[in-house]
């Protein structure tokens, strides 16, 4: 199967005139090192790069790597191509791409970085969760409205270091968010798509921020796991996206192709996967 699939995945490659890997795993540093590897081993790349990811999200600082590896690599361009989700911190990601393809299934999610919550064991929780708690109870306090037992879940659950850890986790995620749009998603926007006004970086910067704003309001899209369709992220969030599945031989491809990854991953019983048409990793 392993030699099947790389035969679909470079299939795309060479019908898209691109190199492709695919990721399809969680946003934890142990997967760094296995990205560099196998972008390291592309001989003789092309000059575009798709990376077709599959995430639940993350560590805002492992999609920061990842994406200055891949640019590192391929510095002209780096598109994102979902075929199902990409959330969380792997929203960010497919963000810091000269393009992302999706097609009426695929969803994104709100930018929710998971941070390592030390107090509670070590396991990944979900940032702006944490905070917007903490402020619920912060704004009832300033109010004279809190309870007891709230007071006593405040002392309790709420570390200062944890939420500054959150907070900056926050913080840098609308930062890389806004910094790639401009930078490389917005790079070829000259013109707007309705009144045809010239596009000036002043624009650019303002469109980023209310972009960075939208994705970040936990309160809008009421779940860190909410998904937010291609047709949500057009209309809502005003930020174009290229839809695969009207090329009708690139969509059979990338069906077909996801399709056997994830029965091949299901059947040797892993959980993630890093691909290219030189080599599969999973774990």
């Amino acid at each position: 199967m392993e030699t099947e699939l790389c035969t679909k995945i470079k299939d795309i490659g060479d019908y898209i005139k691109a190199d492709v890997i695919s990721l399809m795993a969680p946003m934890q540093h142990n997967i760094v090192e296995w990205v560099r590897e196998c972008i390291e081993e592309i001989k003789e790349k092309r000059d575009r790069l798709i990376v077709i990811l599959e995430t639940e999200g993350g560590s805002i600082q492992v999609v920061e790597r990842i994406a200055d590896l891949l640019r590192h690599h391929y510095p002209n361009e780096v598109s994102f191509l979902i075929p199902s989700h990409a959330m969380s911190a792997g929203t960010v990601l497919a963000m810091s791409g000269d393009n992302i393809y999706m097609d009426y299934f695929s969803i994104l999610g709100p930018i929710d970085p998971q941070i390592v919550s030390r107090s509670k064991g070590d396991i990944y929780i979900p940032a702006l969760g944490y905070l917007q708690k903490y402020e619920e109870l912060i704004s009832k306090s300033k109010k004279n409205t809190i309870t007891d037992a709230e007071i006593a879940f405040l002392i309790a659950k709420f570390d200062p270091a944890e939420l500054y850890h959150f907070e900056q986790a926050r913080d840098l995620s609308v930062e890389l968010l806004k910094k790639w749009l401009v930078k490389y998603k917005f790079k070829n926007w000259v013109t707007t798509r309705t009144k045809k006004i010239p596009v000036t970086p002043d624009m650019k910067e303002e469109m980023a921020d209310s972009i960075a704003k939208k994705l970040n309001d936990i309160r809008r899209w009421k779940s860190h796991d909410r998904g937010l369709t291609m047709r949500v992220i057009d209309k809502e969030i005003n930020l174009s996206i290229e839809d695969f599945g009207l090329d009708k031989d690139l969509n059979d491809k990338i069906r077909s192709y996801y399709r056997l990854l994830q029965d091949y991953m299901i059947t040797v019983r892993q959980s993630m996967a890093i691909h290219t048409a030189e080599r599969y990793r999973g774990n």
